[in-house]
Parts: structure tokens; C-alpha cells; sequence
């Protein structure tokens, strides 16, 4: 099974990304993250045969398929990368024998958290440095009012043990943050609840769950109700049907050779086979919006979720302030942004961001650190930054960069290099293979120097 060394392994790997030529050419990105987590947690829970091509096969996903191994999920990956899940049925997962190590994936944890709570058995959750720092009771909370008990580290952080209950009892609960792990956490938890199990949610976020919960034959509805939430209902006790899925480019991913062939003068880059899917395509209409040529070619619909070809040309930005309304289609794609912002003409406001806090680091704190290092004039605010472009003239470069173990922050301060005057060095980019392990390859087929 292909493996890079990742964010676990040995020293840390410190690169250095200096001004590129023209970027060129076709590339593609792995798959998309969210889909192949729940791509595998769902076949898992059908009986039979599910197949999935273009999984994401970074460390992440991995940590997902060997927990569902754990718990008695039969799943092969053979020599043309597809995969084969042979599964256990809703309520029939195994109590595993050893602690479940998630490495540095807060997916496959919130996730399998809610997976595992309306199950009969107790499971422990362990991860890196960077995962044990992160909170889950915005998770626990929901989980525990369905009957699910929990002991966590302090702060409701892993080491964390789970003793799932069955059956567990539905619940109508109101995101209190607009999270799509938390109701996805719950939506899971009652697959195996009897009874109809809903969240209402007042700020859309991303809907991979509804989506492919409704391809594996899951009874679910979505309403808008008076106020203009979203009202997702979940029939318990779900069986599921085995699916042939091909997930969709990871438009996460993707969101880092747009940028750069945006950025860098005279470059043409077509990225295909992204997601589409409206819930996460936020950064696109942003950077339409500071003028970045991004064309969708050959639009087409893959087992349910949006796809289509990016073609872009590089372009003359302007600063924004998007609305913060915005920040759940485009959570992750921020540590990006702000680097385009930082070479627009003028400035650029972004608020509402309080979320960036608890990522895989402050990405707040880090990314305003690490572009002023490279010479970009950025304020911290306590929700989000302002940011005064260059107008298109490089950054100073310099570095090393910290990265805090955060792969987007390592990515995002690649990209600021192929724009710098001095280079930028980046501390560590091991990471990297928890969502992207061709990243280097791709940039160099673009003509980048690393």
C-alpha cells in the first residue's frame, strides 16, 4: 500500500520554493478528502461488495480505512488503485482490540466518534501532537445526550474513550457552530439509532454526508424551516447498499496550483477532475471576485456530486472583503487565500474566522506569522486578518517558515514562494502527506523550482 513518509516520521524536512517561470500544463489532485473518509466509513456499514476508485490515499484517509478494518470491515486496495470494501452492516461493527490511532486527522475522528456511538463497544481514540491539542467536545456534547459516554483528556481532548450505547436514543440538535464534522457526528450516530435522528443547521456547510448517505439508500430528508435552516432528518436503523463510488478531485487541494497559476505571471494551468459541489466551491467565487480568470470546463455530475475542469490563467487581483457568511464553503481554503490576498492590489478584510483557531494549528496566528516573516503587511484580528497586497510586486521571501505541523500552512507557504524575490523556506513539509502526498511532483510538472 503506497505510504510516504509523513507528518510521523524521523526529522523534520525543511523545503525551499523560489520565484518560478510560467506555470504550465494539466495536472490533477488526489481525491477529495471528505469524500473518501465517508466513502469508507459507508461501505463499511453496507453488506456487500462496495468498490471506490481515486481515493484519497494520504495518512488521513488511511487512519479511516484502518480503524474500519479494526472493527471487522473487510477492505483490499488492489493494483490498479481501486478499492474493495467488503462490509459489516449498520450495527455490526466489532468492538476493536487495540486503541484506534488517528493520526492527524480530525475527520476520521469526530467522524468515527459519532460512527461508533450508537454501537454496542468501547473504543479508544489516539493521535499525533497536533491532533491531541485539538477539542472534540463540540463532538462529545451531542453524543452524549444520545447515551454515548465519554473520558477525555482534559479539555475533552484525546486520549479520549468512547463506550458507545445500542440502542441510543434520537435527538433534534442545533448546530450551535456551523460545523460540517459535528453533523455529520450525529447524522452517523443515527444510522444504527431507531427513530428519526435530525439536525438543524443555521449556517450550510458542506453536505457530502447527505449526499452519499442518500446513495447508500439512507432515508433522509432536508428542509428549510421558517427561519431559513436547514432541517436534516435521518431515519434510524438504516440498511445500507453496497456502491461503486469514484471520488471527485479534492477542490481543498486544488485550491493550491489555482493559486499559484493565478499568481504567477504568464501562466495557463488546467487542474482536472475537481469537485464542485457548491458547499465547498467558496474560494473559486472569491477569486473570480478579486479577478482571477478561473474557467469550468467540461461540467459533468459524478455519483451524485458536482465535477468539472479548471482552467487558469494568471491574473491581476484586488482585495475583498467577503462576507463572513462565506467561511464554512471555504474553511480550509483560507491559509491560501490569504496569500492571494497578500499579492492583490489593495487590501483585503477577512472576518468571522474564530474556526481557523482549532485547526490543525491557530492558522490565525500561524499564517499572519509566517507572511509577515516574508515580508507581507497583515494586522491580526481576533476573528480574521486585514491583509495590504503588494499590487501584484513579490514578496521579500525569506524564512524558515513555521508550519506548526499544519499541512495547509506548509502548502500555502510553497505557493508564497514561487511569488517571493529571496525564496521562502519552508520548516517542515512532512506533513503534507496527510492530504497530499504528490504535492512537490505536481508543482514541479508546473514548472516550479523546489
Amino acid at each position: 500500500m503506497p505510504h510516504e513518509p509523513g507528518a510521523h516520521s524521523s526529522a523534520p524536512t525543511p523545503k525551499t520554493f523560489t520565484a518560478a517561470p510560467a506555470l504550465t500544463g494539466t495536472v490533477t489532485v488526489p481525491g477529495d478528502k471528505s469524500i473518501s473518509h465517508r466513502a469508507l466509513m459507508l461501505s463499511a456499514l453496507a453488506v456487500g461488495e462496495s468498490r471506490v476508485e481515486g481515493l484519497l490515499e494520504g495518512e488521513d484517509v488511511l487512519a479511516t480505512a484502518a480503524a474500519m478494518r479494526a472493527m471487522g470491515a473487510d477492505i483490499v486496495r488492489d493494483d490498479d488503485g481501486v478499492w474493495h470494501i467488503h462490509g459489516v452492516g449498520v450495527g455490526g461493527l466489532l468492538q476493536p482490540e487495540v486503541a484506534l490511532d488517528m493520526g492527524n486527522s480530525g475527520t476520521s475522528t469526530r467522524l468515527l466518534m459519532g460512527l461508533l456511538a450508537s454501537h454496542d463497544l468501547t473504543a479508544t481514540f489516539i493521535g499525533d501532537a497536533s491532533l491531541s491539542k485539538r477539542p472534540m467536545g463540540r463532538v462529545i456534547d451531542p453524543l452524549s445526550t444520545m447515551g454515548a459516554e465519554f473520558t477525555s483528556a482534559p479539555g475533552g481532548r484525546l486520549p479520549l474513550t468512547l463506550r458507545g450505547i445500542c440502542p441510543a436514543v434520537p435527538i433534534e440538535y442545533r448546530l450551535p457552530v456551523a460545523s460540517a464534522q459535528v453533523k455529520s457526528a450525529v447524522l452517523l450516530a443515527g444510522l444504527n439509532t431507531p427513530g428519526i435522528t435530525r439536525v438543524v443547521e443555521p449556517i450550510a456547510t458542506r453536505d457530502h454526508s447527505e449526499r452519499m448517505l442518500r446513495g447508500f439508500g439512507a432515508e433522509l430528508t432536508v428542509e428549510i424551516d421558517s427561519d431559513g435552516a436547514r432541517v436534516i432528518s435521518l431515519v434510524g436503523e438504516a440498511e445500507l447498499q453496497p456502491q461503486h463510488i469514484v471520488v471527485p478531485g479534492d477542490p481543498s487541494s486544488a485550491a493550491f496550483p489555482m493559486v499559484a497559476a493565478l499568481l504567477v505571471p504568464g501562466s495557463r494551468v488546467t487542474i482536472r477532475n475537481v469537485g464542485l459541489n457548491p458547499t465547498r466551491a467558496g474560494l473559486i467565487d472569491l477569486l473570480r471576485e478579486m479577478g482571477g480568470s478561473i474557467e469550468i470546463a467540461n461540467p459533468r455530475e459524478v455519483g451524485g456530486e458536482p465535477v468539472g475542469d479548471l482552467v487558469v490563467s494568471a491574473s491581476t487581483l484586488t482585495g475583498v472583503e467577503p462576507d463572513p457568511d462565506r467561511a464554512p464553503s471555504m474553511i480550509d481554503e483560507y491559509p491560501i487565500a490569504f496569500v492571494a490576498a497578500a499579492l492583490a492590489q489593495g487590501h483585503s478584510v477577512f472576518r468571522g474566522l474564530e474556526e481557523l483557531r482549532v485547526k490543525e494549528s491557530d492558522r490565525l496566528t500561524t499564517m499572519a506569522t509566517g507572511l509577515r516573516l516574508i515580508g507581507a503587511q497583515v494586522e491580526e484580528l481576533e476573528d480574521g486578518l486585514i491583509i495590504d497586497g503588494t499590487g501584484g510586486e513579490p514578496l521579500a521571501g525569506g524564512g524558515p517558515v513555521a508550519t506548526l505541523l499544519d499541512h495547509r500552512i506548509a502548502m500555502s507557504f510553497a505557493v508564497a514562494g514561487l511569488v517571493s524575490r529571496d525564496g521562502v523556506t519552508v520548516d517542515d513539509m512532512r506533513p503534507v502527506a496527510t492530504s497530499f502526498p504528490g504535492f512537490l511532483d505536481l508543482l514541479r510538472t508546473m514548472g516550479a523550482t523546489v
